[in-house]
C-alpha cells in the first residue's frame, strides 16, 4: 500500500522543473489526483499517512511517470543543449582529460594557458551541439517502459530513473552522438585546439601515453553530464521540501 501512494506524488516528480506553460499544462492532472484522494477517503478507504488514493490503477501510475519523466529529460537537454549549458554549469563542465589535468600546472607556467582553456571551451561546445541527439533515444526508452519498470523506479533510490536510462540507453546514446561529436569537433576547433596543445612535448608525451581519444571523452563526458542533470532533477522531488510545489506532493512526501 506503501509503494502506491510513493506512486502518486512521484507521478508529478518533474514539476518543478519546468516553466510556467509546462506547470499550467499539468494542473489538469493535479486536479484529477486530489480528487482521486479526495474520493478515496468519502469512500471509507484506509486514512493513513500511506493511504492509497482509489481509482488509480497501475496503468496510471505508469502513464503519469512517463509523462513526469519526459518532461524532466526533455528540461535537462534544453538545458544543456545550447550555449554555455555545459561551458557554463559547473557541476557538468567537460574538463581537460585527467592525462592533461596532471601536467596543466607545468604546462600554464609554460605558456600553454590560452590553448588549455581554448581546448576545454571547444570540447563543451561540441558536446553542447551533440547532446540534443539523446532526446529522441530516451523518449523511445520513456515509451517503451514497462509497468514493472515504472514500479522499480517508484520504489528504488533517488537515482532509480537515472539508472534506468543509462541502462537502456547509454550505449545508444553514446553511438548516435559519436558522429555528431566528431563533426562538431572539427566545427568548433577542438581538433585544432588540441593540436596546438598537444605541439608542446609534454602534453604530447601525456596523450600518447594514455593512448588518448578526444572525441570519445567528449561523448562519454557529454552523456555524465545529461545524466548528472537528470539525477539531479529526480532526486530533488523525492528528498527536497522545497520542490514539493504541491499540496499533495508535500502531504505525501511528508510522510515518508
Amino acid at each position: 500500500m506503501k509503494r502506491s501512494t510513493a506512486a502518486l506524488a512521484l507521478c508529478l516528480f518533474a514539476l518543478p522543473l519546468f516553466a510556467a506553460p509546462a506547470l499550467a499544462g499539468w494542473a489538469d492532472m493535479l486536479d484529477k489526483a486530489q480528487q482521486a484522494a479526495q474520493t478515496a477517503q468519502g469512500s471509507g478507504s484506509s486514512a493513513g499517512s500511506n493511504a492509497v488514493p482509489a481509482g488509480m490503477s497501475d496503468a496510471d501510475i505508469a502513464k503519469g511517470l512517463k509523462e513526469a519523466l519526459a518532461k524532466g529529460v526533455s528540461t535537462s537537454i534544453a538545458s544543456l543543449g545550447k550555449t554555455d549549458g555545459y561551458f557554463a554549469n559547473q557541476a557538468v563542465k567537460i574538463l581537460l582529460p585527467e592525462q592533461l589535468q596532471k601536467i596543466e600546472t607545468p604546462l600554464r607556467l609554460a605558456g600553454q594557458g590560452k590553448l588549455i582553456d581554448d581546448l576545454v571551451l571547444a570540447m563543451n561546445r561540441a558536446a553542447e551541439q551533440a547532446v540534443p541527439q539523446a532526446a529522441n533515444i530516451l523518449g523511445d526508452s520513456i515509451k517503451n517502459m514497462s509497468v514493472g519498470d515504472a514500479k522499480g523506479i517508484l520504489t528504488g533510490p533517488d537515482d532509480a530513473a537515472t539508472q534506468y536510462f543509462r541502462k537502456s540507453s547509454g550505449s545508444k546514446i553514446a553511438e548516435l552522438m559519436q558522429p555528431i561529436i566528431s563533426k562538431a569537433t572539427d566545427s568548433v576547433g577542438v581538433a585544432k585546439a588540441y593540436k596546438k596543445l598537444t605541439a608542446n612535448p609534454l602534453a604530447a608525451s601525456a596523450a600518447q601515453a594514455y593512448g588518448l581519444d578526444l572525441d570519445s571523452y567528449v561523448n562519454a563526458k557529454a552523456q555524465d553530464g545529461l545524466f548528472t542533470l537528470i539525477a539531479k532533477e529526480e532526486k530533488d522531488i523525492r528528498t527536497n521540501p522545497a520542490e514539493r510545489t504541491t499540496s499533495l506532493l508535500k502531504k505525501v512526501f511528508g510522510s515518508r
